[in-house]
């Protein structure tokens, strides 16, 4: 599939592509002996049988919540007002978008546009790498990061074969944000200069949500703020552990794509693709 960047300002790079194709298992030197390359954002897509996939998805996450999102490829129209609210929201410095957006042909030549967060894999190869366990894997599914731990050695970013992770240097770390306030105030404090960041679900709308008896995905202020701005509903957002949730009805009645399946890492991010296909 060729790619562009979007109509819209995205400030993307090559490097939004860059997925790791093996690593040496167990070792903290493993960024030395990575091979790389520059794949599709769908390779290795498997895609899912409609049949048992809500049961397969309810089995896994360890609580009795499990966070996901559905991103409808079908639906989505590329206005990358998900990204800009998941910049002011978080108060992501540019050129650190946690969230991307990409413009892409199928195999017909027909424009589609592919969106990607932290996929918050249960088995993800960022939680395996870190010495010192900034970054693990909550029971409720979420991939989070201790910024207090984390000593910038850079091993998750290069071992997330999503490319999903992002290093805050110094010149980022004081530019202004450019989508402050029309697209958001900010809910957390920016990350200090030396660590990794990337896209948290907005663990911070979550957990204060729970405490206030909100439902995330139902309701407003307990939902993450690209899933709340799509002005289309291309993003469904809630617990894949509760079968009657919103989001285990859309995979149940969908067929849906995970990114690079193969790799074992079970994302939490589902796709639907296209109706004229990848």
């Amino acid at each position: 599939m060729s790619k562009k960047k979007t109509k819209v300002k995205l400030e993307l790079t090559r490097r939004d592509f860059l997925v790791v194709a093996g690593a040496a298992v167990g070792s903290v030197v493993a960024a030395e002996t990575l091979t790389t390359g520059l794949l599709s954002p769908f390779a290795n897509l498997k895609q899912q049988q409609v049949e048992g996939v809500a049961e397969a998805v309810h089995e896994s996450g360890a609580g009795v919540f499990h966070w996901g999102m559905v991103i409808n490829l079908d639906k989505c129209i590329g206005c990358a007002y998900c990204q800009r609210a998941c910049s002011a929201t978080n108060d992501v410095a540019e050129g650190m978008e946690w969230n991307i957006v990409v413009e892409e042909k199928n195999t017909a030549g027909n424009t589609f546009y592919f969106s990607r967060p932290c996929l918050h894999c249960q088995h993800a190869p960022c939680v395996e790498v870190c010495p010192v366990k900034a970054t693990y894997l909550r029971s409720d599914g979420l991939v989070v990061m201790d910024y207090d731990r984390c000593i910038g050695c850079r091993y998750c970013q290069v071992a997330c074969p999503y490319d999903a992770r992002r290093f805050n240097w110094e010149r980022r770390h004081v530019d202004d944000n450019a989508w402050i306030p029309t697209w958001g105030i900010p809910e957390v404090d920016r990350r200090p200069r030396g660590v990794v960041e990337k896209c948290t679900f907005c663990i911070q709308r979550i957990d204060k949500g729970l405490e206030n008896g909100l439902v995330p995905g139902e309701d407003y202020d307990a939902t993450p703020a690209c899933v709340n701005v799509c002005p289309v509903e291309a993003r469904v957002f809630g617990n894949l552990n509760d079968p009657n949730s919103k989001i285990s009805k859309v995979i149940e009645e969908n067929a849906t794509l995970r990114l690079s399946e193969d790799l074992g890492t079970n994302p939490s991010v589902y796709y639907i693709p296209p109706k004229e296909g990848l």
